[in-house]
């Protein structure tokens, strides 16, 4: 579907709960109010609401929580996306704590990648960061994932306090995965953050490596802007919400744990598609979805903190 700005809205984040086993400073270091399992989508209304976002063409999905491998066999409404005729792909974030656990079962159901949250490479400060001594999980889960044979990548949130890029460009480079840099945004407890621009970075990677130059190939579903080092076979992504703003080109809407559905993560518009869902009536579930889209503002206003409206912690959004 395209909505009034002139986009094509394919891609579709589903968050699956609102809890998490990390308590990572940007996101909810205090931890959150949690909601009722009876008040979050099952599995089976979760796949209606993707049933009839198909219909409407959005054929690509990302689950994610929270974190998403907290719920329980997670890998089955994976598969049973993959099985709505026209998905054309499903992925899935997470903090990588529960990845060994899951990444052959998660082979099994088909997921087509797997996006590993991981900030530094240093133990301390991932108990720093997380709250938990736990850095040795993550990697084992991201060894296992690439045994599994499942396409992976890092995604990275870096800070004034916590810029080392240097060692996870490394790790990239010798797990042979792709590694993209995302700059925090001011959601939740992001605000608090004093995050580093993508830029940045990029100056002192071209100061150490020489200009870099775009990857030609369609790495993901988003608006990350990729470039290859040179003299390498690594890729390192970018994506720039602040100062890189990509939203002429935004493809997304967002659905919550609970069945909000939101057309910016900046802005507290959203529609509820719970109550149709359990009523049984999915011409108005498809209505709400067509409404969603129309309401996607042509831009998000990040880069003005005072004029964002979404007041929600990102946790209790979906990542």
């Amino acid at each position: 579907m395209v909505d009034c700005h002139g986009r094509e809205i394919n891609y579709m984040r589903i968050s699956i709960t609102d809890k998490c086993n990390l308590r990572c400073r940007y996101c909810m270091p205090d931890g959150v109010t949690l909601t009722n399992m009876s008040e979050l989508l099952s599995y089976e209304e979760i796949v209606s609401v993707c049933q009839q976002a198909v219909s409407l063409g959005i054929t690509r999905f990302k689950v994610t929580g929270g974190e998403p491998l907290v719920r329980r066999e997670a890998d089955k409404l994976v598969a049973m996306i993959k099985e709505v005729p026209g998905v054309e792909q499903v992925t899935l974030t997470t903090n990588g704590i529960l990845l060994k656990e899951y990444a052959e079962k998660l082979k099994m159901a088909g997921i087509d990648g797997i996006n590993v949250s991981l900030d530094t490479l240093n133990a301390e400060k991932f108990r720093e960061i997380t709250g938990f001594d736990a850095l040795n999980k993550v990697l084992e889960g991201i060894d296992a994932a690439l045994k599994a044979g499942l396409k992976v990548k890092i995604n990275s949130v870096l800070t004034k306090d916590n810029a080392d890029y240097r060692s996870l460009i490394s790790f990239a480079q010798e797990k042979g995965i792709v590694l993209r840099f995302i700059e925090m945004m001011p959601i939740g407890y992001g605000k608090e953050q004093e995050g580093i621009s993508n830029r940045w970075i990029l100056d002192r990677l071209e100061e150490e490596y020489g200009k870099l130059r775009k990857a030609s190939e369609n790495l993901g579903n988003g608006p990350a802007v990729y470039y290859r080092l040179p003299g390498k076979e690594s890729v390192v992504g970018f994506i720039s919400a602040i100062h890189g703003k990509f939203c002429s080109s935004c493809n997304r809407i967002r659905m919550t744990a609970m069945g909000e559905i939101k057309p910016c993560l900046c802005y507290d518009t959203s529609i509820s598609v719970k109550e149709p869902l359990r009523a049984g009536n999915m011409a108005d579930v498809k209505a709400r979805l067509i409404w969603s889209m129309a309401q996607k503002p042509y831009a998000h206003c990040f880069e003005e903190v005072e004029k964002i409206t979404e007041a929600k912690k990102m946790v209790q959004i979906g990542g």
